[in-house]
């Protein structure tokens, strides 16, 4: 069978890709269930398709659900070969299989398949027959497969308590390599979904395939060197011809290969390049770079960036700073995880609107969380030409994992293959090992019992992933978690702050006054959030009118984390006067979560250059739920994500206090210097406002400086402090306030606010204005889109105009816009 392969091979055309993707049958060894599926996608969505189960994120359907998940599955389809199509060696390649499954062709059991994460190439050479041929995936449970994996094991490796979340039983989702979300998080849905989410392609070549290719770059004055590495599969010895072409230059090489991989080495020089920069720092210009081996084209877009870790000694004990071009630059950003449960909803325009949300705000940089997946090329794209910096988790997240023989192979192929896969976009900053795993072995009886069995355990996962990102990408640092203090350290990262990135969490958790976040100094915050509920109008598409109270069944179901609703309305009462109906709560719930997150940046941001990274927790929901998101599920903005573009301003003037004082504090995180004019009133809450202080202001983006000082003694009890501030022409860049005591102390005038419309058809502009002080003045209108400011304080004299930008490509009118306006503020909730 071998010679003749070779002999059919030596005479093949070049390559060619037979797209499999489509329409495939659905069925169960079990159940009397014939569906069709339609892969790329997953089972969830197919028999929703279908009839067969009702909307899983509806009331309390998720466990309405739960046989899906418990039930093996079948997907088969036929497909048509030609000659021309066979005339080589063929390939079968399966991308994000989920998760646990044997893959048949033409009845022969031809793989199997045990990780989401690899790409799994299957050498069918001379099985497929020109004409009809039969493709059949079998899936088994996954979860049963995962018990029976943990019940074997020679000691207990429990799973991560988010799985109990609700009265769910838990999943030993430890034991395979799947999304660890798709079990449930105290933020998430349990589904468990089954599919295949990616490439299902026979492909055909000559000789030989293209594996990987990997770009590495050289700064020089005025010029970058690329290296450009590419692996090759060779399914028999022979020549081959490579060629690349970027910036106007080609390479052609024809190249010798023997069986199995062949790794070959380019190097080429560009001049005067244009180089590439995260947002609000510059440009991201992408240099096209096409690779052809026998015909077979694949296409990369390069950044040309220097990017550095800056982890160095100093007076306060290391710093954790991110350098590009040469330039350190603050991190303004969030946590990301899946975009939706129903991995078959997760789609390009999906995730260009959650990433264009990010841009907006003037976020330059998202963690890719451990516990959810490698995203798809085009997420990875997206970033590169939207200028947000990854924080990369590799998938392991909140429990402690295996670490035998089998498990480390299978690991070592995933990590291998994505890191080849995703080295050469310029978004990717940084390879971080796991999420919260070191400090889980102080979570669970089994692991406090014997840290010392588990820690061995966990450090042989964890060396060798560090390895594979020495080994794979030489310009890439490995952290070896997050949090973490720094390498061969597994002491407590959690409330340390004077080196490595911190998650806080003091204030969500352990239920602390938002001033806490004041009591440490991270270097670098990579996690920390505080709730509030989903919009209004997200709950009504799952809940049911008298479903609509914080206590109901329906409400506390789309609350995953422990007594989340008790503490979001704890909260509110210590700070807010209690709102008169549920839609006001919700509203409340918001400006909170807010004002929680606007603190804790506002001050670690006044502390530059010792914090030189903010990512809060979290920017997007996986399904509609109270949770620590700034984006609703489906994109729509909460209040978190207006005030956010605000906090992660540029150039930003905050308040600190500081004793019996206020610091108002200037920090500059532009690429240079700016003066800038600041101006401080007082204001009665019930009406009437006076100038305080004014200052011209020096800043520098090395250092926050000291802009001015506010003795609380020179406040009114009713008073509040406003200020704004102006570049050197007196055009406006900002203005903020700050509530010395919680709102509920103030006697808030029960302010009027007017809307006007002005602006063409294609631009409209909604103009606000107030006849009292008006704090957390927020317009939403019936169309999706997002204004360019909400949230706002309003102050008579002070008129507000803000523009509207539709999502998902509507064209809206005003007339469209003025029908459905609202307007919501503090004082309408009491």
């Amino acid at each position: 069978m071998a010679k003749a392969s070779t002999a059919v091979a030596s005479a093949a055309a070049g390559y060619s890709e037979l797209n499999l993707a489509g329409t495939f049958a659905l069925t169960s060894p079990k159940l009397k269930i014939k569906a069709p599926i339609i892969l790329p996608g997953d089972v969830h969505g197919a028999l929703l398709a279908a009839g067969e189960i009702p909307d899983p994120y509806y009331g309390e359907n998720e466990t309405v659900v739960m046989w899906v998940h418990d039930t093996p599955w079948t997907v088969e389809r036929k497909f048509t070969a030609e000659a021309a199509d066979i005339d080589g060696y063929l390939t079968l390649t399966l991308e994000n299989v989920d998760c646990i499954a044997t893959v048949f062709l033409n009845g022969e059991a031809i793989g199997e398949t045990q990780n989401q994460f690899i790409r799994y190439d299957i050498d069918v050479t001379g099985k497929v027959k020109a004409g009809n041929n039969t493709l059949r995936i079998e899936f088994a449970v996954t979860k049963d497969v995962a018990k029976a994996r943990a019940d074997g094991h020679p000691f207990p490796i429990p799973f991560t308590y988010n799985y109990l979340s609700n009265g769910l039983p838990g999943v030993h989702m430890n034991f395979v390599r799947k999304a660890a979300c798709h079990a449930g998080w105290d933020w998430g849905i349990c589904l468990m979904p089954t599919g295949v989410y990616g490439c299902i392609a026979l492909r055909k070549s000559r000789l030989a395939r293209q594996e990987s290719v990997e770009v590495t770059q050289a700064h020089g004055k005025k010029s970058v060197e690329l290296s450009i590495r590419t692996r090759v599969f060779a399914f028999a010895e022979g020549s081959v011809e490579l060629s690349y072409e970027i910036d106007g230059q080609t390479i052609a090489d024809k190249v010798v290969v023997r069986p199995g991989e062949n790794v070959f080495t380019h190097n080429l020089t560009i001049r005067n390049p244009k180089l590439w920069w995260p947002n609000g720092q510059g440009e991201q210009p992408l240099y096209p770079l096409v690779t052809t081996l026998d015909g077979e084209v694949t296409t990369r877009k390069i950044g040309l960036r220097k990017l550095e870790w800056v982890i160095e000694k100093d007076a306060i004990d290391h710093s954790f700073k991110v350098r590009v071009n040469g330039r350190d630059i603050s991190m303004f950003g969030a946590n990301w995880i899946p975009a939706d449960a129903i991995p078959s909803r997760i789609t390009p325009e999906v995730i260009r609107d959650l990433l264009e949300s990010a841009k907006a705000v003037n976020m330059n940089m998202l963690r890719i969380w451990g516990g959810g997946q490698y995203e798809p090329d085009y997420f990875y794209e997206m970033c590169d030409e939207l200028g947000i910096l990854l924080w990369h988790d590799f998938m392991f997240s909140c429990m402690s994992y295996p670490s035998d023989r089998a498990f480390l192979a299978d690991v070592r192929t995933e990590i291998t293959q994505q890191v080849r896969r995703l080295s050469h976009h310029a978004s990717i900053a940084l390879w971080c090992g796991d999420n919260e795993v070191i400090g889980s072995l102080t979570w669970y009886p089994e692991t406090k019992a014997n840290r010392d069995l588990y820690l061995v355990n966990y450090d042989r996962l964890n060396s060798m992933l560090g390895s594979i990102v020495e080994d794979e990408d030489t310009s890439r640092r490995f952290w070896p978690s997050s949090p973490s203090l720094g390498y061969m350290d597994f002491s407590d990262g959690w409330h340390q702050d004077t080196r490595g990135d911190l998650h806080y969490w003091d204030v969500w958790h352990s239920a602390k006054d938002f001033s806490a976040y004041r009591s440490v100094n991270p270097r670098f915050a990579s996690e920390f959030g505080f709730q509030s509920f989903t919009s209004m109008n997200v709950i009504e598409t799952f809940s049911a009118p008298e479903d609509r109270n914080p206590s109901s069944p329906v409400m506390e179901s789309h609350q995953r984390n422990t007594g989340g609703n008790a503490r979001i309305l704890e909260t509110m009462t210590r700070y807010f006067r209690f709102p008169v109906d549920f839609e006001k709560m919700v509203f409340l719930s918001q400006v909170q979560q807010g004002l929680a997150i606007k603190t804790a940046i506002e001050y670690w941001r006044s502390t530059k250059p010792r914090c030189m990274g903010t990512l809060y927790w979290q920017i997007n929901d996986i399904y509609p739920v109270a949770s620590w998101a700034s984006l609703d599920y489906g994109g729509q903005w909460k209040l978190l994500h207006y005030m956010a573009k605000r906090f992660f301003r540029p150039i930003n003037v905050v308040a600190v206090p500081d004793g019996d004082e206020l610091l108002l504090k200037a920090i500059n995180d532009t690429a240079g210097k700016a003066d800038i004019g600041l101006e401080v009133h007082a204001v009665d809450a019930n009406g009437g406002a006076r100038i305080i202080a004014t200052a011209n202001v020096k800043t520098s983006p090395d250092k926050a400086v000291i802009a001015t000082h506010i003795a609380l003694s020179d406040l009114a009890p009713n008073e509040f402090l406003f200020f704004s501030w102006t570049d050197e022409n007196g055009a406006l860049l900002g203005e903020n306030d700050f509530f010395p005591k919680p709102y509920k102390s103030y006697d808030l005038a029960r302010a009027n606010v007017t809307a006007t419309w002005s602006g063409s058809e294609d631009a409209p502009i909604l103009t606000l204005v107030s006849d009292a002080p008006a704090v957390f003045v927020t317009a939403t209108v019936a169309v999706p889109g997002h204004f360019s400011d909400n949230a706002l304080t309003l102050l008579p004299g002070r008129e507000a105009s803000l523009t509207f930008t539709p999502r998902h490509g509507a064209n809206v009118s005003k007339a469209e816009l003025a029908k459905g306006l609202k307007l919501s503020h503090l004082r309408e909730t009491y």
